[in-house]
């Protein structure tokens, strides 16, 4: 298809910085820079031999980037994020003409009546909201069998680096959108590797905060235990900036209200030589066994690069407890709690008010809903939803048991670490149920093209010892190259 509008060659790749400068000397306005981004979406990602990782445009996007200029020329800028274009998740509500239905044909016709509180944040910092991505449907909780990027409601999000390669999930979709330069940034969710998993798949940066750091108010829930928001960016510096705008304390969500970065600027600790003198283990077992030997050289690789920008390595080092920590209970139960909840807050006119709800839904429209099946929703609703089994009880306090006191906190106690590194995504179920951080970052590409990443972990509220680490690097490394299309 001929494409309808000339794209600059500086839109590719374009980080936060370098758009500002521009929009601040009125070399384009945000109104330009959204219809840009439009016309890549309809080349790339909607039309030909397509990405599909948009599920949804926002209506407004162009009348609201026309108001920020005006606002620019007339009031000034409102800070770093004026004027951006920024994607999200369809799993975070929006209280405005796009629908959230976290990819669920159910919910395909569902309007938010409020904001997430991380949404609030982004508007109040001059966000443009460009549209929501595709994601693997309910966040990757609807049926063991289904593959990463395909919900009932969006399709199926392609690799823009091959289609025979994983997009990653259940972010898929706010993955493959950067990575194809469909925005500037995005923001994804985490229960357990959805945020870290398609970063790493795309050859983006992807963080998963400690949980508390961001709201989870609004985002559709699979566990309150482990949920949360991050960002999704092409560079270190970019997912920075946007961290610091999503991160708030919430009044509705008591979590947040522990934060103790509350006051932290995350661009302060992105330092060029931030591995110098840092410690980190490298934990390869189990997390090494299952990648080929390709991916084991390239992260062989990174390491020894670690080392030469001056990180001390001590590796191998040993998570004792990694495998008491392999069930989902927890994250069962918590569904049921959490689905039913948020259900309550959608427009009754749709007649599905609770996790029984939506299976019967499925069952009714039928092959188009359940492609894959609704198994992992049927062991949700056999749960009591009142979160009081033994069975629980027992994962909820043993996660916390072994994937902290007697896992990451011990491990990096024992060494004296800054940081544990992990292959891919591989520690996210770790780390997850530990609600501590990770950064995932570019680390190569395997012959056939496939991304790979590093991820790097820490204890709780330690984002800025990753920033540092992350962004030293990435800098010294840069292997994030940007896809073929």
């Amino acid at each position: 298809m001929e494409k309808l509008i000339l794209e600059p060659e500086w839109l590719l790749e374009i980080t936060i910085d370098a758009l500002q400068q521009k929009l601040a000397k009125f070399d384009i306005t945000s109104e330009e820079v959204v219809r840009i981004y439009l016309n890549r979406i309809l080349n790339y990602d909607q039309s030909g031999p397509s990405i599909n990782s948009i599920i949804e445009i926002n209506p407004e996007a162009i009348h609201i980037a026309r108001s920020l200029d005006y606002e620019r020329k007339t009031k000034g800028s409102r800070g770093i994020l004026h004027g951006i274009p920024v994607l999200l998740k369809d799993n975070i509500d929006t209280a405005d003409k796009m629908h959230t239905s976290s990819g669920s044909i159910v919910l395909a016709e569902s309007y938010a009546s409020s904001d997430a509180y991380l949404v609030g944040k982004l508007r109040e910092a001059g966000a443009i909201i460009l549209g929501k991505t595709n994601l693997t449907e309910w966040a990757h909780f609807t049926a063991e069998d289904m593959p990463s990027g395909y919900s009932s409601r969006g399709g199926k999000t392609l690799n823009p680096y091959g289609q025979k390669i994983s997009v990653g999930g259940s972010s898929s979709g706010s993955g493959a959108a950067i990575a194809a330069n469909l925005a500037v940034v995005s923001v994804g969710t985490e229960t357990s590797g959805s945020i870290l998993s398609p970063a790493s798949q795309n050859s983006i940066v992807g963080i998963k905060p400690t949980l508390g750091l961001v709201s989870r108010s609004g985002i559709i829930p699979i566990s309150h235990n482990q949920d949360t928001a991050g960002p999704m960016a092409r560079t270190v510096r970019d997912a920075a900036i946007l961290l610091n705008v999503l991160m708030s304390a919430d009044p509705n969500d008591p979590v947040t209200c522990s934060n103790e970065l509350m006051h932290a600027d995350f661009t302060a600790f992105l330092n060029k030589n931030g591995l110098q003198g840092k410690r980190i283990g490298i934990a390869r077992e189990p997390f090494f066994a299952k990648l080929s030997k390709e991916k084991i050289s390239i992260m062989d690789q990174a390491i020894e690069d670690a080392r030469k920008l001056g990180a001390e390595v001590i590796d191998p080092i040993e998570i004792s407890f990694a495998e008491k920590i392999s069930d989902i209970n927890v994250m069962l139960h918590d569904f049921k709690t959490g689905i039913n909840a948020y259900l309550k807050t959608i427009d009754p006119s749709l007649g599905i008010r609770s996790l029984k709800d939506v299976i019967a839904k499925n069952e009714e429209i039928g092959e188009k809903a359940l492609k894959y099946g609704q198994s992992t929703l049927l062991q949700a609703e056999e749960t009591s939803g009142r979160l009081t089994e033994p069975l629980y009880l027992r994962s909820l306090l043993n996660d916390a048991i072994y994937s902290r006191d007697k896992g990451i906190d011990a491990v990096i106690n024992l060494h004296s670490l800054d940081a544990i590194v992990f292959p891919d995504y591989k520690g996210a179920l770790l780390t997850a149920k530990a609600g501590y951080p990770s950064i995932n970052v570019p680390a190569g590409f395997t012959a056939l093209g496939e991304p790979v990443g590093i991820t790097f972990t820490a204890k709780a509220f330690q984002e800025p010892t990753l920033l540092e680490i992350a962004y030293s690097y990435e800098q010294g490394t840069k292997h994030r190259k940007p896809p073929a299309l």
